[in-house]
């Protein structure tokens, strides 16, 4: 999935990082000192809808933002401003797209507002890549990005025109 993602969020330089679960605390403090860097953050994620899934995101966000808050502290930075948002897979999303569902595991003992659960490669392809295209373009002013793209392509005209031939 993470290719596929990569394809979308590249244009807009925006990084994709994959897992394959819970993340480890040095993962989560890495993000966090990188996070805590910036002033604001944006984390979009992709995860399945069921108790690990869901828990998977609540403790990515608490332990990444409570990290990125103590680089700050640590390093004397401004407190950074680390928000997440879960793009899939959503209630919603299983009954708009008629996701294929199963019961929780019953091993799993975590708490769960769902029924059923649904895996985020449920998602057709096309779903996924223009969930997260329209959650990225909300960020963006595309006037403003239009217009950088059409400096960058004036500016590589010019560079090129200033090297010699060989």
């Amino acid at each position: 999935m993470a290719p596929q993602l990569e394809r979308v969020a590249s244009a807009y330089s925006v990084p994709v990082l994959s897992s394959g679960g819970f993340d480890s605390v040095t993962v989560k403090r890495s993000l966090g000192l990188e996070f805590a860097q910036c002033a604001s953050v944006l984390v979009l994620h992709l995860g399945d809808h069921d108790p690990s899934g869901v828990h998977i995101f609540t403790s990515l966000e608490e332990d990444v933002a409570a990290f990125a808050d103590f680089e700050a502290s640590m390093h004397g930075w401004p407190r950074p401003d680390v928000e997440f948002a879960r793009l899939a897979v959503t209630l919603e999303q299983v009954a708009e797209y008629g996701l294929p569902t199963t019961p929780p595991k019953p091993t799993d003992k975590r708490s769960f507002d769902g029924v059923d659960t649904c895996q985020c490669e449920a998602l057709p392809p096309d779903v996924l890549a223009r969930i997260v295209l329209e959650a990225i373009e909300a960020q963006i002013d595309l006037k403003v990005l239009a217009g950088v793209k059409r400096e960058e392509v004036k500016q590589r005209k010019q560079l090129l025109a200033a090297l010699p031939l060989v």
